[in-house]
């Protein structure tokens, strides 16, 4: 594991996107992004995973979160504009075309770059998110992600996280601490959650529309794995159904007993994952 940096052009601004990388540097590559307030250290076991079977892991700290920088102009965290960052950020790294993993908005970035740039993506794993969310599921979420809340420790924080991810399912205390450890800042005696809280902003603006991007699925040319939390409100069964009426070939795992989102710390679920990315195609120059 390598805590790595670039910078890329942002509307004439430099801007610093950091990524934890994994595994061989000359390994086919694997793009992992997070969810909104999330960061990169959430796929430390997948990646760890995709890492034993050669490949070349990329876990990114979108801008505003983890260890990437904050945004000047708040209304910017947009998902079209992550999109066009991280393609960015594939082009200062020379890298044409990757498989992606995205969990909840890190699938939206995917539809987004693929709608853009077609081939970019070979497969696509997504993880609780499909082209459509009603604007009553994003309710919990503006719920609390306008809270600008301090924490005295790290006790706190976790507690915090397992009320509003207990979507994530039953998950051991070691990995609940893990998220933890990883998701929040010191701001002089306490602990902050590890993000620019003005990534509220644009989110509570639009908080009257829901997301629609079935335009962009319905030009996705690679083959997807979507996996769902059996209980999750953020992608419901009509929209699961109607992906796999249109739109790229669709391969479908629910996990029981999860909601919003599979954590992707569990041995089965990450199973399902290397399964669909292998076998993991040969590096250029291997044998």
């Amino acid at each position: 594991m390598r805590r790595r940096s670039a910078a890329i052009d942002d509307e004439g601004r430099n801007l610093r996107l950091s990524f934890v990388e994994w595994g061989d540097p000359q390994g086919p590559p694997v793009v992992c992004v997070h969810g909104l307030t999330r960061n990169a250290r959430d796929f430390d076991a997948l990646a760890a995973a995709l890492a034993t079977r050669g490949a070349r892991v990329l876990c990114i700290d979108v801008a505003g979160r983890g260890e990437s920088d904050w945004l000047t102009d708040p209304m910017r965290y947009t998902v079209a504009v992550y999109a066009r960052q991280l393609a960015a950020l594939l082009d200062t790294l020379g890298l044409a075309a990757v498989d992606w993993v995205g969990t909840s908005m890190g699938g939206l970035i995917a539809l987004d770059i693929a709608r853009r740039t077609p081939g970019r993506l070979r497969r696509l794993v997504l993880n609780d998110i499909g082209p459509f969310v009603s604007r009553e599921a994003l309710v919990p979420i503006r719920g609390y992600l306008g809270l600008d809340l301090a924490f005295a420790n790290l006790d706190q924080a976790e507690a915090h996280l397992r009320t509003i991810h207990a979507g994530f399912g039953p998950l051991a205390d070691r990995i609940w601490r893990h998220l933890a450890a990883h998701s929040v800042r010191f701001d002089g005696d306490r602990l902050r959650l590890h993000y620019d809280p003005r990534i509220r902003d644009p989110f509570l603006a639009t908080a009257d529309t829901g997301i629609d991007m079935w335009e962009a699925w319905q030009r996705l040319a690679c083959s997807v794995l979507v996996l769902r939390g059996a209980e999750s409100a953020i992608l419901d069964t009509t929209t699961l159904q109607r992906m796999t009426r249109s739109g790229p070939p669709v391969r479908i795992v629910e996990f029981p007993g999860v909601g919003h989102a599979p954590a992707l710390f569990d041995p089965a679920q990450i199973e399902v994952v290397v399964e669909f990315l292998a076998p993991v195609p040969a590096a250029p120059g291997s044998a």
